[in-house]
């Protein structure tokens, strides 16, 4: 059943996709708390400690270029994995009126799909060889931390294909043949 919602200009009238199923507001939900781990075990880095390195291994992260380095990929990854949820969320829909330039207008479904998917494929990529962590030598590592680690990437391999779930229901929500006849109107 598709919603109208008016924005902040009057004469704007948005027609909504029906709301996320339950299933991918959890999934979107989850893409923010698999990428948490190793994002905390980075800035734990970043503050200092060894978090599972030999200190040989270690004294390549003590520069200030490694520690703005593993900062700034923690905040990228939790801000990706952030926007999912945008795919089950009415900003998703509608661009919030803060945001300069663009602010109220309607996200044109594919702006938001492409990307996604493409990130979906990129991360499943990235990310597919990290059930194999253990069978890599590690030998800047302590055996302990070689386990640590390990456990602490292996909710990424998740990262992906929950984005491409919550992508396909995004994109199945903004293109199905109710909502066209809809909008045609």
């Amino acid at each position: 059943m598709a919603l109208m919602s008016i924005q902040p200009n009057p004469s704007t009238v948005v027609i909504s996709a029906a709301p996320a199923p339950r299933w991918a507001v959890w999934a979107a939900h989850v893409t923010t708390l698999v990428v948490l781990p190793s994002s905390l075990w980075r800035i734990v880095l970043v503050l200092g400690y060894p978090a599972g390195y030999s200190d040989a291994g270690f004294a390549g992260f003590e520069t200030v270029g490694a520690k703005v380095w593993m900062l700034t990929l923690s905040v990228l990854c939790e801000l990706g994995a952030f926007l999912t949820l945008g795919l089950v969320r009415p900003w998703g829909e509608v661009v919030p009126g803060w945001v300069p330039f663009i602010g109220g207008r309607s996200v044109r479904p594919l702006a938001a799909v492409v990307p996604a998917a493409f990130g979906a494929v990129a991360l499943t990529l990235l990310w597919a060889n990290v059930p194999w962590w253990w069978t890599y030598p590690h030998s800047d590592m302590t055996p302990a931390g070689n386990l640590v680690v390990g456990i602490l990437y292996q909710p990424l391999v998740l990262w992906g294909p929950l984005l491409a779930a919550v992508t396909l229901s995004y994109y199945r929500r903004h293109h199905s043949p109710r909502r066209r006849a809809i909008t045609a109107e």
